[in-house]
């Protein structure tokens, strides 16, 4: 059963999930201490309602469990109800696994549906996450040229992995390797491309690949 009082739910939510008070206020662009203080001492009395739908898509919840107006549901018998599913927009960028793309237009082209369970049970927030195009070869056999890849704008510390960065106006998507100090290197799937070594700040990191689609 689910209680009604929003911040038992809310930490019920967060402890389920795994996520810390902090991160999640960070989440909602509010200082550290922000829900905490929601929940222990009842201030804010309520969450704002941008604060609220922000929360309750990385939960995958209605907002009503936090607070907000009871929703009419848009659910048919055999029908999955439209709150079930997330709409994570496409973008009209290309992160090139080549030699670079320019990043100039960020405007939504469409949208790839996922189930929002299933981005929960993967720890991600549907409002963080963003679909573009693999573009080049160099990140074979891995991603593919023309392959959909999730990225993950989700702060968090960096770490190994393929990432979307950008360096100047290109945006690529490069396997990271943080193994030397002072050091972000840009590693090439593909042994045909060598490697790239940057200092920190030549590189924006814009987030994680956690998901692939592409042509069979």
């Amino acid at each position: 059963m689910v209680t009604t009082d929003p911040r038992v739910r809310l930490l019920e939510l967060a402890s389920e999930r795994g996520a810390s008070l902090s991160g999640l206020s960070e989440l909602i662009g509010r200082n550290s201490t922000y829900l905490q203080q929601f929940i222990r001492k009842g201030s804010p009395r309520k969450l704002e309602e941008n604060d609220r739908r922000t929360l309750a898509r990385f939960f995958g919840v209605a907002e009503s469990e936090l607070g907000g107006p009871e929703e009419k549901s848009s659910a048919s018998v055999g029908k999955p109800a439209l709150s079930e599913w997330c709409d994570v927009p496409r973008l009209p960028l290309g992160a090139s696994a080549g030699p670079g793309a320019l990043a100039l237009e960020e405007q939504p082209i469409g949208a790839f549906r996922f189930s929002a369970r299933w981005l929960r049970e993967q720890g991600l927030a549907p409002s963080m996450l963003s679909a573009i195009r693999v573009e080049g070869d160099s990140m074979e056999a891995t991603l593919r040229d023309g392959d959909e890849i999730l990225v993950d704008r989700t702060p968090r510390p960096l770490r190994d992995g393929i990432h979307v960065v950008r360096t100047g106006d290109a945006l690529l998507v490069k396997r990271l390797d943080l193994g030397r100090p002072g050091v972000i290197a840009l590693v090439s799937d593909n042994p045909a491309y060598g490697r790239i070594e940057l200092r920190p700040d030549e590189v924006e990191v814009i987030g994680r690949v956690v998901w692939k689609s592409g042509r069979l």
